[in-house]
């Protein structure tokens, strides 16, 4: 990207881009879903759907007015946002609600930028995003990972073609669309193992992650049983998942609406 000025550089990011031809689209989405689908790949890619995670958790925090202290991201993909405020009440539940539901929703809030044409102004939203979350980070693992992943995005948004900006944005998208989805479902087959786990080990084992787990914690604040949480996390990572796919693929002109095509 050669830009003289700052309106220039305005002027580059809002444009709209041509959507990208849709076996490219297509291609992408196979690649992402390979990554989250094969262990090994999903151990190390993690990392991003763990910064989503928290960062969900700390937009929600900010959001509802508790006093942000801080987030740690861990080498084995977990992490803490901590929150300072009231240990009840809206705010609280909304904190602990939006961690599992964020790559989710960043992923679907991508797919209706990519959408509309903004493949240069979505990687540069995430640079963004990312040099704020950088302010909070308290671990030195933290710190490396989210400063990586915005220095690729920033790379590919400044130095790569046009092809290359879209094929990464799309990964990406998808890759928080699909990848929003596995955590809730292994969150939900860990939590059906604890209740097969005899007495003794279970209550050896209740600061684990079923029993630590953000559904647990919100089932203890609301009273609404864990598994309900669960189903809720589900639900809005497949309602997000079909709705960014809808948004994502190009359909082809004859699969259109007429009203569509004619513009009313």
């Amino acid at each position: 990207m050669a830009v003289s000025s700052m309106s220039e550089l305005w002027r580059e990011i809002s444009a709209a881009q041509p959507t990208p031809p849709r076996a490219l689209v297509l291609t992408v989405a196979a690649v992402a879903l390979a990554t989250v689908a094969y262990r090994p790949a999903w151990k190390v890619a993690r990392n991003a759907v763990t910064i989503a995670h928290e960062g969900g958790h700390a937009v929600a925090a900010l959001v509802t007015g508790r006093r942000l202290s801080g987030i740690r991201l861990h080498a084995d993909t977990s992490g803490v946002t901590v929150s300072y405020g009231k240990p009840y009440g809206f705010g609280m539940v909304l904190t602990a609600v939006a961690g599992y539901m964020a790559p989710s929703l960043f992923g679907l809030a991508g797919a209706a930028l990519l959408g509309l044409g903004h493949i240069t102004a979505l990687l540069w939203v995430c640079v963004g995003l990312l040099a704020l979350m950088l302010l909070m980070l308290r671990n030195f693992y933290g710190l490396i990972s989210v400063l990586i992943t915005g220095a690729v995005a920033f790379v590919v948004s400044w130095y790569a073609s046009a092809q290359v900006q879209a094929g990464f944005a799309y990964l990406a998208v998808w890759f928080l669309l699909f990848g929003g989805v596995r955590p809730v479902a292994e969150l939900a087959r860990t939590r059906r193992q604890a209740k097969r786990w005899p007495p003794g080990q279970r209550l050896a084992s209740r600061h684990g992650p079923a029993a630590s787990s953000d559904a647990d914690q919100l089932a203890g604040l609301t009273g609404v049983p864990g598994g309900l949480w669960v189903f809720l996390f589900a639900l809005v990572a497949t309602g997000a998942l079909v709705l960014g796919a809808r948004l994502l693929i190009p359909w082809p002109a004859h699969l259109l609406p007429a009203r569509l095509l004619s513009g009313k």
